[in-house]
Order: C-alpha cells, then sequence, then structure tokens
C-alpha cells in the first residue's frame, strides 16, 4: 500500500514546492511574510552546518522519545484499570476526562515551578499532555474486546496479570495503535511547544530564535522539519506496526 502511493506523493509533493516557488518569483507573497522553497533550503543547509539543527533534532527526539514512553506506560495501566475495574471507571475515569481536556501547554507553569528550566520539565509536559490520550484510547479498546475471549480465558484458568497480559492486551492491541498514534500526536506538540516556552534547546527553541531574530526563513525551515520527521516518524514507524498488526490478526 505504502510503495503504491509513493510515486503519487511525489508528484503531489513536487507540485506543490514548484507552486510555492513560482508564488514566491512571482512577487505574489512578499519575501518578508513566506519565503521560497529555495530559501528555507538555504536555511535548512545552514543549520546543519553550523550544527544547531542537528542538535535541535536530536534534543527534541530525546525528550520526545523519554516522554511518549512514559505517556504510554502510565497510560496502558490506567486505561486497563478503568477498563476492569468499575470503580475505579466512577472515580479516576472521570478525573481523566477532564485532565484530558487541558492542553499541553497548560501545563508548563506546573512544570517550571516544580522542575525549573531543565529537560525534566519539558519531558514531564511532554508526557502529561499525551498520557490521558492514550488512557482513554486503551480503556475503549479493551472495553470493546469480544467477551467471549475474557470468558474462555476465565475458563481455561487465566486470571489477574496473566489474564492481562496473555489476553487482553493481545486481543485490544490492533485498536491500541490508534491510541498510541493518537498519544504519539500528543507528545510531538507539546514537547515542541514547552521548548518555545522553556527556550531550552531543541526545535522549539530554533523556533522561538527565529521568532525574536524576526527570521521568517529559520521559523518556515524549523516547521518543515518538524513536519517532515512527523510524517516520516508515522510512515516509518506507526503505519507498518499498524499494517503488520492488521494482517496478523486478520483484520485486514
Amino acid at each position: 500500500m505504502i510503495k503504491r502511493s509513493l510515486p503519487i506523493r511525489i508528484a503531489f509533493y513536487a507540485a506543490l514546492v514548484i507552486g510555492w516557488q513560482a508564488a514566491a518569483s512571482s512577487g505574489i507573497v512578499a519575501s518578508e511574510l513566506l519565503p521560497g522553497p529555495y530559501e528555507v533550503a538555504q536555511d535548512i543547509a545552514y543549520g546543519i552546518g553550523d550544527g544547531s539543527l542537528p542538535i535541535g533534532v536530536a534534543t527534541t527526539l530525546w525528550r520526545l522519545i523519554v516522554g511518549l514512553a512514559i505517556a504510554i506506560g502510565v497510560g496502558v495501566t490506567l486505561g486497563v484499570l478503568m477498563a476492569r475495574v468499575e470503580i475505579i471507571n466512577q472515580t479516576l475515569g472521570s478525573l481523566v476526562l477532564g485532565l484530558q481536556s487541558i492542553p499541553s501547554i497548560a501545563w508548563v507553569p506546573i512544570a517550571l515551578i516544580w522542575f525549573g528550566v531543565s529537560d525534566a520539565g519539558i519531558i514531564f509536559v511532554t508526557a502529561v499532555g499525551a498520557m490521558f490520550a492514550v488512557s482513554i484510547s486503551i480503556y475503549t479498546s479493551v472495553r470493546n474486546i469480544n467477551p467471549h475471549y475474557v470468558e474462555a480465558a476465565r475458563n481455561m484458568g487465566a486470571r489477574g496479570t496473566q489474564l492481562i497480559i496473555s489476553v487482553l492486551l493481545p486481543a485490544a492491541f490492533p485498536h491500541m495503535i490508534s491510541g498510541f498514534k493518537q498519544g504519539w500526536a500528543f507528545a510531538w506538540r507539546g514537547v515542541v511547544g514547552a521548548e518555545m516556552i522553556f527556550s531550552f534547546l531543541g526545535l522549539g527553541f530554533l523556533l522561538n530564535v527565529g521568532r525574536h531574530t524576526v527570521d521568517i526563513s529559520q521559523v518556515v525551515a524549523v516547521l518543515v522539519i518538524i513536519m517532515a520527521m512527523g510524517m516520516a516518524l508515522d510512515l516509518a514507524l506507526f503505519r507498518r506496526i499498524e499494517d503488520h498488526a492488521m494482517k496478523r490478526w486478520g483484520i485486514i
């Protein structure tokens, strides 16, 4: 599926870049407002040359991976508990639903007070901004498992942790992937947003530098890098895992 759609995507983005360059060269849009792809490519090359872009990418990815791992670990635990223990669902579940509506960026003041300007603060914002979305998705996935699977497992003696690890999580896994993708999207936005406010290395920091120096080329260049990384990670990781799980479970 990915290989068949690749030529279409390449043609689409090539046409998009050509149209963008044509609009920039014709003066339809002032270069002070939106630079052309050539200027953006120059800025990316300069950022790679002076090392600021590789350092920013590596720093952001490290924070993202740690924050997302925490979010998935806590989110899966909360989701399973909410789905299997009714009293937890009625109490903690309603709290999780309320916390999920809080934007990631709103956790920044707490992070600054608790952790100061540090990696820990940014990772906290990244994790807390994603974990509640993951937990709700996992809750839905586990609740939608065919009850006959659970009954059959119990008749065979599966209980407690064994039931969760050997039956519930494998049965829910194909649908859990969408929860992981949602958590990834929340974490990605959270880490960049936190870096902009913390102004402490990373791609968000580079965006803030471009804003302060009124360098629109740098701002657009970093946005292009963020978009490209998001698309690449989704295509290389989550899309492949999802396709494999769907085929493995016979869904497609």
